[in-house]
């Protein structure tokens, strides 16, 4: 739980024909990863499968295809399995070629119907802007050899000033339709030099032409008519298009799912690519495999294939760590936590485990910040009614839920009450001072542990001088007690103390001469940045341990809104008062419970991960069988 578990890289020894049923053995374990054999390129040249890819690649492209037409059923979860030919694999591809030339000729009709049903709608608003015309509209389109003739729209407010400003010019304006603030208008007049003129006084005016498309040469009532019936016709023929495709769907279906079966067995051999390699009738498979299962994995593929395979196991290099996959095993209650610390990284193999230590302490910080018997019960309740929703998040609302309800027995808080039983520990606002300095010990705490994290990691990893006196290494953390226990002496005793003053300078100096070896500069340079990176240190864990304080001061807030949602509710009437402590008990659940768990996953990102491990890590992806459909 609190490492990944230990990796053997694997080289199986075996025939080259017996390669693609060894991919599927492997795929249905579920525990192994392949991983390039390009260090046996020399003994092993060859990369087989690359046509059986191929041909593989474009069938389940034209599933995939196919799957927007017509809705699979997903695989059944023990899919009886065999080995996929080549042969067979090509009838597959052929077959769904033929297929897909039918559901293209569906989606280009389709297109086609869609189409031409844009252009009417097009159509009828185009003609609802001269729809009050009792006139053939053809009169109103083309050139005329002595008219000269306008149609546009233009703001109301201008048409009168319009009107006028023409007539000097002899053309006449007539209005036949208004529309939000907008008159459709009609402008005629003689042709000849005032052409010019009349343009620029009709952009002044703010005048915009309309177009009259030619299927609109006609009287508007007879045109929106034969749009309506063209519309009633296209309706028709989609229906029957649809009702076609849904009967090919019914016939075809079946055989699809036959097919995606196929695709589904011959992945694994397509997925290996060139962890697989040959030279004549021999190949091998090399790969990652949990050490705890590598004789099961052997045992299996001696049982498999015909021909005995040979399978070599050997224990990883800690120079090599940086290419082992980390597999974190993970359980129903665990998954959550796993997939939170997966989105800031996957710790490298060796690397601790982080997850372990991140649903205990993000789900204790919670509950700190969050206490309430009521409020605690009532997220547990909503995680266990909306469990379809949430998944397999809902262990973690769960929790999160009852840690809230344990700290609101220790606070004595029931909906913000605080006077109907006692508190087992006290409510935090009766000694606030107090409640701050447990959130700096649980921070001191945090901090240490987080720093031991990482000298385990770095000695893991062969690095024995960062984990000496790196930032967060033995030297570091010693300092960081030193100062505080010094600290904590001059409190009590209004002296810094001897030991821890020895201690701190001792560590200083050390900090300081390692800064300074490993600063490649000119000697001035160096002396500032070894100095400021020291500096920086000491200023790191303050900030980092001050920052706990909000465990605390999120605890003191949370008392305070209920305060504040029982001063509001006495100031009402009976009824007022219970839909304001119902509201202000909601407005709380929702709102501070999302900012709690916000700030609590802040300290573990930020104080807490970005301290011990890179998350640069590689996470382990065995073969498998994609039982949950081609993606």
């Amino acid at each position: 739980m609190f490492k990944p578990l230990p990796m053997k890289q694997v080289m199986i020894q075996l025939l080259l024909e017996d390669l693609p049923q060894a991919s599927l053995t492997l795929a249905e374990l579920g525990s192994f990863s392949p991983y390039s054999a390009e260090k046996y390129a020399d003994d092993f040249p060859n990369i087989p499968g690359n046509h059986y890819r191929n041909i593989y690649h474009q069938a389940r492209s034209r599933l995939q295809k196919i799957e927007g037409h017509i809705q699979l059923a997903r695989p059944a979860a023990s899919l009886t399995t065999h080995v996929i030919s080549e042969t067979e694999l090509t009838q597959t591809n052929e077959w769904l070629g033929e297929v897909w030339e039918r559901c293209s000729a569906y989606e280009e009709h389709f297109r086609r119907l869609t189409d031409e049903a844009h252009m009417l709608t097009q159509l009828e608003q185009a003609l609802n802007n001269f729809a009050t015309l009792n006139i053939d509209l053809t009169l109103l389109h083309g050139e005329r050899l002595f008219l000269d003739l306008h149609i546009g729209i233009l703001p109301s407010a201008n048409v009168q000033q319009l009107k006028e400003a023409i007539g000097l010019a002899n053309y006449l304006l007539f209005s036949y339709m208004e529309n939000a603030g907008q008159t459709h208008v009609i402008i005629l007049g003689p042709k000849g030099t005032r052409e010019n003129e009349l343009s620029s006084v009709l952009d002044t005016a703010g005048f915009h032409a309309l177009e009259i498309p030619p299927e609109l040469h006609d009287e508007p009532e007879r045109i929106r008519h034969d749009l309506e019936l063209r519309h009633l016709s296209l309706d028709k023929e989609k229906q029957q298009r649809e009702a076609a495709m849904l009967a090919c769907a019914d016939e075809l279906r079946s055989q699809l799912e036959q097919c995606r079966d196929i695709l589904i067995m011959a992945e694994p051999f397509v997925t290996i690519e060139d962890a697989a390699r040959s030279v004549g009738d021999l190949a091998i498979i090399t790969g990652w495999v949990p050490e705890k299962v590598v004789k099961q994995v052997e045992a299996k593929l001696r049982s498999i294939l015909p021909i005995p395979v040979s399978i070599t196991a050997v224990t990883p290099r800690r120079e090599e760590h940086s290419l082992v996959p980390t597999f974190l095993p993970t359980n129903w209650l665990t998954a959550p936590f796993s997939s939170l610390v997966k989105q800031y990284g996957v710790p490298r193999y060796g690397e601790i485990n982080p997850t372990l230590v991140f649903a205990i302490s993000f789900i204790a910080m919670f509950g700190m910040m969050f206490g309430d018997v009521g409020h605690g019960l009532v997220i547990a309740l909503a995680a266990w009614i909306g469990r379809s929703r949430l998944k397999s998040f809902t262990p973690f609302a769960i929790c999160a839920g009852l840690s809230a309800t344990l700290f609101g027995l220790l606070y004595g808080s029931l909906f913000g009450y605080e006077h109907l039983f006692h508190a087992i520990w006290l409510p935090p606002l009766s000694d606030p001072l107090y409640m701050l300095s447990m959130a700096l010990l649980w921070g001191i705490g945090f901090m240490v542990i987080i720093s031991l994290l990482f000298i385990h990691n770095r000695l893991v990893s062969g690095e024995l001088s960062r984990a000496l006196f790196d930032t967060n290494g033995v030297v570091s953390i010693t300092f960081y007690l030193s100062v505080l226990g010094g600290v904590y002496n001059l409190y009590q005793t209004g002296s810094f103390g001897v030991v821890p003053a020895s201690m701190s300078i001792i560590t200083l100096l050390a900090l300081l001469a390692f800064k300074l070896i490993e600063t490649h500069a000119t000697p001035g340079e160096r002396m500032l940045v070894a100095t400021i990176e020291t500096f920086e240190t000491l200023t790191g864990y303050i900030s980092n341990t001050l920052s706990f304080l909000r465990v605390a001061a999120f605890s003191l807030n949370h008392v305070a809104l209920a305060i504040a949602v029982f001063t509001l509710a006495d100031m009402m009437g009976e009824t007022g008062h219970w839909l304001m402590v119902i509201g202000g008990n909601l407005f709380i659940l929702i709102l501070e419970g999302a900012i709690v768990t916000i700030q609590a996953l802040r300290l573990e990102y930020y104080e807490g991960f970005s301290r011990f491990f890179s998350g640069d890590g590689k996470e382990f992806t065995p073969l498998k069988l994609s039982l949950e459909g081609l993606k």
